[in-house]
């Protein structure tokens, strides 16, 4: 019966004439219902974009259900959830603030009349930027661990959103930073403009993140897997407006490795067709190589990395299929490669971007056997921005000391 409310919205019926019609079914809605009718729904082939599209009319329905869920107690303070949740109400201080300066604005005549105001939207630009390392925790941290637990369609539709309010956010730090050339007329309509899509936008995401993400993660993420996720979260970081308290108390101690493993490390030996190499040998090496490796196997699986120089990687990516570790607008390509490599018509895929001022150099090559069977695709990340700049030759050392 809540599929045929969510289906009955998309087809164009009343938020308000279906609360009267499913009242009772509504009365008893949990969020983590509300993940899996998503799920099912994209499984049985509604597109993503149609139910992203369609979210804001979703709540309507099930906003005050959700509302009237919300647990009475904070959840355990060791519980990395914690921080994204400080998080989102700073972000939305930040959105209530953001009205109020762009009415203020919208009262002016110059922009010497508003300097005030403009310094704040600077700020608060700054901080929408900075919350980029609040979407990459959750990306790469909390949404591999809800994946585990079959929660895999909301956060797909969450990063999704993510990507839309990246762009909003571009854009409006954009117009905060070239005020100056613009004549004080357009700034105020394109400022209005500008900060009523990130009003809208990032407003029904923090909702629906703390009304249904949060919820049904509180309810399938165990205890270990929340303090493994602390400590995830603080090799990828946090923004600057994150309240010091919670990050010095989500430093989570390293658990102690048993003695059998430490006897593997020590003892373990790796013979190789071209020589041998203890254990701890070849993690050292592959940390040390000059570029970052992932290794997907043939079932499209993460199952390794070296390190995360160039892209973010976390732990929480291992044994998550390749696929739901790109935007979804790159799926495509990923598979492209993917059903290539396998069927044995390519063996190497190629790319190369700028990012933030540097070359970088992405290759995928499919990893064979001896009889040629394919075992998966390791992907090699390299910044070429020196490299590329290499001239005549260099044959001596150079060390001052």
């Amino acid at each position: 019966m809540l599929k045929e409310i969510i289906v009955q919205l998309h087809a164009g019926k009343s938020p308000a004439e279906l609360k009267v019609k499913f009242k009772q079914v509504l009365e008893s809605t949990t969020p983590e219902e509300i993940a899996k009718i998503e799920q099912e729904l994209v499984e049985e082939g509604m597109p993503r974009e149609e139910i992203l599209s369609m979210c804001d009319v979703h709540l309507a329905v099930f906003q005050e259900q959700l509302e009237a869920q919300k647990p009475k107690t904070p959840p355990p303070a060791e519980y990395s959830i914690n921080i994204l949740m400080e998080e989102h109400k700073v972000l939305q201080q930040h959105l209530e603030k953001l009205k109020s300066i762009v009415g203020r604005v919208a009262q002016g005549s110059s922009f010497a009349e508003v300097s005030e105001e403009i310094g704040q939207l600077k700020g608060i630009a700054d901080d929408f930027l900075d919350a980029e390392k609040h979407y990459k925790r959750e990306e790469n941290v909390l949404f591999p661990i809800l994946e585990k637990h079959g929660v895999s369609e909301p956060p797909a539709i969450m990063w999704m959103e993510h990507n839309k309010l990246r762009e909003a956010k571009k854009r409006f730090n954009n117009l905060i930073q070239g005020y100056a050339s613009m004549d004080f007329e357009d700034f105020r309509k394109q400022l209005a403009e500008s900060a009523e899509t990130i009003i809208t936008v990032l407003g029904s995401h923090l909702f629906k993140e703390n009304n249904i993400l949060f919820p049904t993660a509180l309810r399938v993420v165990t205890d270990e897997e929340w303090k493994e996720a602390r400590r995830e979260f603080g090799a990828v970081g946090y923004p600057r407006f994150t309240p010091k308290q919670l990050i010095a108390v989500s430093k989570v101690a390293e658990p102690e490795k048993p003695m059998t493993e430490a006897l593997v490390v020590l003892d373990g030996i790796l013979n190789l067709e071209t020589g041998t190499l203890p254990q701890a040998g070849i993690e050292a090496l592959l940390k040390t190589l000059p570029v970052d490796i992932t290794f997907v196997d043939a079932e499209d699986t993460v199952r390794f990395f070296n390190k995360s120089e160039v892209f973010l990687r976390t732990k929480a990516v291992i044994g998550r299929k390749v696929q739901q570790c790109h935007p979804q607008q790159s799926v495509n390509i990923v598979n492209r490669i993917l059903d290539s490599f396998k069927s044995g018509r390519k063996d190497v895929a190629e790319f190369w971007i700028n990012m933030k001022g540097r070359m970088i150099h992405i290759r995928y090559f499919a990893v064979r056997n001896k009889d040629g069977k394919y075992l998966g695709t390791m992907e090699i990340t390299q910044d070429v921005t020196d490299i590329r700049q290499l001239e005549g030759e260099k044959r001596l050392l150079d060390w001052t000391n």
